[in-house]
């Protein structure tokens, strides 16, 4: 069993950051990514809301250039996925899907979000099949096309326009009278030949056999189904925090998320959350960053022998 002051579970933003913020303090620090460097950063075409990049970066810029820095600080990386974590001592036990287990001081959880599915008929049969959550992975093959975006938000908004440049036709599908993307994407999206809006539109089913042939959808306030033909479909419907690995060792919120103090500590000494899975978040690579690095301070100064102090509303599971 090999021994870290800290281990961070995430290669995201969060992650990355705290890695980065751990090592620089001097911490003997692992970062355990998974099997993809930088998470859901990764498919983002224009990240545009991170300070210093006047024009946008694209993900897979911006988070191999992060991993650079951690490395270049001192952290250590593992592409594995952590598949349990339990208390240990005055410490943590953190057992990857190898069957290595590591053991550390402070644990920094920054594990992300997945995708929220549709939870339609035709989803699950038709996955890679037509479905897909990134634009800029698999955007090249809908070229001339006319193609499927559901949601409302920045995801969905921001696929939707990185289609758009890549040659498709987009129709946005959302349940909402209103979307709720950021003015600066709904304005773009407002000025695309390529894009058409459908509010108040309810996806019901995905069509097709072996591919997707089109979805079924229908009028938000009632009304009779419609059968829309499509090439394929992006869903953006928000995230679902993958904190499974915390479930039965603290008490979630009612998304499913882990309440932290403003120093990002949970209600476990030792145990610190970052990014998206923490309750509160707003969910932006900015604020990602902003959590992992104090994260990292909280994790120092608690290495150093400072009191775990972050009282909680919620308590201990």
């Amino acid at each position: 069993m090999s021994e870290h002051d800290v281990i961070v579970a995430g290669g995201g933003m969060a992650g990355l950051s705290a890695g980065t913020f751990a090592a620089r303090l001097g911490l003997s620090t692992l970062i355990v990514t998974g099997p993809t460097l930088g998470g859901q950063m990764m498919t983002i075409e224009g990240i545009e809301d991170f300070p210093g990049f006047a024009d946008g970066i694209t993900g897979y810029d911006l988070c191999p250039s992060l991993q650079i820095q951690a490395t270049e600080a001192g952290a250590a990386f593992s592409m594995e996925e952590v598949a349990a974590l339990e208390p240990d001592g005055d410490g943590w036990s953190v057992a990857l899907d190898s069957g290595a287990t590591h053991r550390a001081r402070a644990v920094i959880l920054a594990t992300g979000s997945g995708f929220r599915p549709l939870g339609v008929p035709g989803e699950d049969r038709l996955m890679g099949r037509g479905i897909s959550h990134c634009a800029s992975c698999d955007g090249p093959l809908f070229r001339d096309q006319l193609v499927g975006v559901v949601g409302g938000g920045d995801s969905a908004f921001q696929e939707a326009l990185a289609l758009a440049q890549l040659g498709s036709r987009v129709v946005v599908l959302h349940r909402d009278a209103e979307p709720h993307a950021q003015a600066v994407y709904r304005d773009r999206v407002a000025a695309s030949e390529q894009i058409e809006v459908r509010p108040g539109t309810v996806v019901e089913e995905i069509l097709g056999e072996s591919r997707v042939e089109g979805v079924r959808v229908r009028p938000a306030a009632g009304g009779d189904p419609e059968d829309l033909e499509l090439g394929g479909l992006f869903p953006c419907v928000g995230l679902v925090p993958r904190t499974g690995l915390v479930a039965d060792l603290l008490d979630l919120d009612d998304e499913g998320r882990v309440p932290t103090d403003p120093l990002m500590r949970t209600a476990r000494p030792g145990l610190l959350a970052a990014g998206d899975i923490r309750a509160d978040s707003v969910r932006q690579a900015i604020t990602a960053a902003g959590d992992g690095a104090t994260a990292a301070f909280a994790a120092h100064g608690w290495l150093a022998g400072g009191a775990w102090t972050g009282e909680l509303d919620r308590a201990v599971a």
